[in-house]
Formats: structure tokens, C-alpha cells, sequence
């Protein structure tokens, strides 16, 4: 049975209508869903059934059912491949491939993350702490992001890992190519983020007061001198303190630094993408303390096959590593068994 919730309405939403308060406030998930609970009798405005046009202003008493969904999920087994860098009997760090979704979700009915998970251990061997249609899903990769991904094999271990990333306990470290050249070695965008007014699909920088708190930093690892075509890029180190939707991207977009090859958040009418058709993220290093043998863990994972051909185009307009940048080369080219020391991330 739905519970029933009281809101008030603050100052900052005086004057909106009921339905786009009810969204806005964050009371549902969406404005159409907002319409058929008022409409259906389970919202109250004042104690009286209201519409959908009423006018809501500060101190308004809001009484409304809770929105329950009934969905009944049953993911079939798909042999998918998995690049699974460790595993035991309580989790599991895989290297996503690009492409791979990481559950199901509207248009994608299957082909994901977790249908591979149940192929490979069975879906009574996963956690559920998601729902039954992410088991073993903890956290999500983009689907066109690749790279690490902790997965987990119980309930008990995926809130711990839920929780230790909620407490930024798990170091989580991007590589990102961005169009431009970015001055500052390093620098740290704490903008929050909320979905778009216009397209539904895309999140924004927002000063709305339901804005979720988001915080990235970054290094910059390299640049490269700008073409004909384009005004130059960066290659950088992105690293995550909240774990929004698309939170690099948005960011990046935020301070007029797209990611090369982002479809939804770039710019690819102004300067070449180095023939990516996906963003060139990657989620190349994660660390954290196992919750069951209190061991320190880390992994790195190499840029796949088609960052590297993408950058590997920039390897003679190269102006020089800082750093941050001949560190984390340094450790990078140890990971990958490259014995012959290099002088640019394009010529790995």
C-alpha cells in the first residue's frame, strides 16, 4: 500500500502550478505522472482535491500518495563477455567494453551489464540491493564510457562498496580528452547538477534548490597544439567526489571544454572529434578497501582501441606532459608492459 507524505511548499516555488511544483519539488518522478496522480485524487492541495492548473504559494500544505510503480522483472541470461579483472567469492572489478549498457532501461531491454552478470554467476549469486533488474550492479559506467566497475556478488558487500562510494572512500579516476587547451594545471568544478527543462535526456548545471551537490577535480596530463580544424586539445585526469549522471561531461561542458567525441553534451560543429563516435572517457583507475579481507585494492586499465587510434592522431602536435602527467604515464606504461620509456600519452 502507497504511503501518504506531507510537503509544504517554500518560497522559491510560489506562483508555479501544482503539476510542475510536484516535479520540480521532486514529489514525482516526472510532470505527466504528477497529472495522473492528480487526477486519480492522490495528491490534496489544502486539504481539497486540487487541478492541475492551481496555483501553488509559500506555506501550502501538500498531502500525496506516494508513487509505487509495480514492475516485474525477469532478465534473461546473455553470453556477453566480460573483461573481469578480479574476482572472489564476494566481488567482482571488470573492465566495461564501450557499448555495454549497464541494465536495462527504455530502449534497452536487454543486451546489458547485467544480463552478461547473470550469464556468467547466476542471478541468485548477485547482489540485488538495485533491484531485480541491476543485479550486481553497485554503481553504472556511462554506456559509452569504458573502463573499471565494481560489481558485487551479495547484498551485504554491495551496500558496504554502495555506501564506502557514497563516502568518497572509492578512488575513482577518469582519463578524458577535452577540445581546447585548458590554462591551469589542475582546477575543481563544484557546480550541482539537475536534469534539463529542455531535453530530458541531457543533465545541466543548475542553481535549482533540488540540484544535487557535484564535485569534480582534475589534472591536466598533456596538451596539444591546435589545428586547422580544431582549437587543440588536453588530456586529462578527472576525478569523481559525487557520482551524478554524466557528471564529467557535464562539467566539462560547463567550463567550454567538451569531451572529444560526446555526441549528447559536445561541440563536434566547431572542431574535429578524431573520428570518435563515443565520448572519449574512460574509467582507467579504482581503488578501495575490500570490505571482507580489509586489503587495500587497486587496478588500472588501459586506454581501449579506439582511444588510442584517436590520439595517437595528435602524437606530432604534442607540447609537452606536466607532472602529474609523466607520473601517471610512468605507472601507466609499467601497467601495461611497455618497457621502452615514452614521451606522450599519443605515442603509447
Amino acid at each position: 500500500m502507497a504511503r501518504k507524505l506531507s510537503n509544504t511548499v517554500s518560497d522559491l516555488y510560489a506562483g508555479m502550478r501544482l503539476d510542475s511544483y510536484l516535479f520540480e519539488a521532486g514529489l514525482y518522478p516526472t510532470r505527466s505522472k504528477a497529472v495522473k496522480q492528480i487526477e486519480a485524487g492522490k495528491v490534496f492541495l489544502n486539504g481539497k482535491e486540487p487541478t492541475k492548473k492551481d496555483i501553488v504559494n509559500e506555506g501550502d500544505l501538500i498531502i500525496y500518495e506516494e508513487l509505487v510503480e509495480e514492475t516485474h522483472v525477469y532478465l534473461e541470461p546473455e553470453d556477453i563477455p566480460l573483461e573481469v579483472y578480479y574476482e572472489d567469492d564476494d566481488l567482482l572489478v571488470i573492465n566495461k567494453q564501450p557499448g555495454l549498457i549497464c541494465h536495462p532501461s527504455p530502449g534497452h531491454p536487454g543486451g546489458t551489464l547485467s544480463n552478461a552478470l547473470i550469464y556468467h554467476y547466476g542471478r541468485e549469486n548477485l547482489a540485488h540491493i538495485q533491484g531485480d533488474d541491476r543485479p550486481g550492479i553497485v554503481h553504472r559506467l556511462d554506456g559509452d564510457t569504458s573502463g573499471l566497475m565494481l560489481c558485487a556478488k551479495n547484498d551485504e558487500v554491495g551496500y558496504i562498496l554502495q555506501d564506502e562510494i557514497r563516502r568518497r572512500n572509492v578512488n575513482r579516476k577518469y582519463l578524458c580528452l577535452v577540445h581546447g587547451n585548458i590554462a591551469s594545471d589542475t582546477g575543481l568544478i563544484d557546480a550541482p547538477i539537475f536534469r534539463s527543462d529542455k531535453n530530458r535526456t541531457r543533465m545541466q548545471v543548475s542553481d535549482k534548490p533540488q540540484a544535487r551537490s557535484s564535485v569534480t577535480t582534475f589534472n591536466v596530463l598533456e596538451r596539444f597544439e591546435s589545428g586547422l580544424k580544431d582549437n587543440g586539445f588536453t588530456l586529462v585526469e578527472c576525478k569523481l567526489y559525487s557520482g551524478r549522471t554524466h557528471q564529467i561531461r557535464v562539467h566539462m561542458e560547463y567550463i567550454n571544454h567538451w569531451v572529444v567525441g560526446d555526441q549528447t553534451y559536445g561541440n563536434p560543429g566547431k572542431s574535429s572529434n578524431l573520428g570518435l563516435c563515443r565520448q572519449f572517457l574512460h574509467s582507467y583507475f579504482i581503488e578501495f578497501q575490500h570490505p571482507c579481507i580489509n586489503d587495500t585494492l587497486s587496478f588500472m586499465a588501459p586506454l581501449p582501441d579506439d582511444l588510442i587510434q584517436a590520439i595517437s592522431q595528435l602524437a606530432d602536435r604534442r607540447i609537452g606532459l606536466t607532472e602529474r602527467g609523466h607520473e601517471v604515464l610512468a605507472a601507466y606504461q609499467e601497467n601495461c608492459g611497455i618497457t621502452e620509456e615514452r614521451e606522450s600519452f599519443a605515442l603509447v
